[in-house]
């Protein structure tokens, strides 16, 4: 079983930056893809960034590119999404997600562990 618990959101200005950590438990996230999704109210959930097993390959959704930035840290087992340039629009509950295959992936249903989600607001 695996437990993903993320951490660094909160409330911040519009242009401000956060980041936000996911650490992985349970097992290594070496081999595996992670990726991030976010919901705002009311409506779905939706793909934000995602990483390759090796760091090699990382996808964005297009909201969010030139913004924001996913990186993995193995030894830690932990992922993070930089986030820079921070619009009232990004509001929503960020989740981390890990995928059991190599590659990265933008649909929720390739993932297969999520974490309970941290809080991200931006204020006008």
């Amino acid at each position: 079983q695996v437990q993903l618990v993320e951490s660094g959101g909160g409330l911040v200005q519009r242009g401000g930056s956060l980041r936000l950590s996911c650490v992985a438990s349970g097992r290594t996230i070496f081999s595996y893809a992670m990726g991030w999704f976010r919901q705002a109210p009311g409506k779905e959930r939706e793909f934000v960034a995602a990483i390759s097993w090796n760091g090699e390959s990382t996808d964005y959704a297009d909201s969010v590119k030139g913004r924001f930035a996913i990186s993995g840290d193995n030894a830690k087992n932990t992922v993070y999404l930089q986030m820079n340039s921070l619009k009232p629009d990004d509001t929503a509950v960020y989740y981390c997600a890990l995928r059991l295959g190599a590659q990265s992936r933008w649909r929720e249903i390739e993932y297969d562990y999520w974490g309970q989600g941290t809080q991200v607001t931006v204020s006008s």
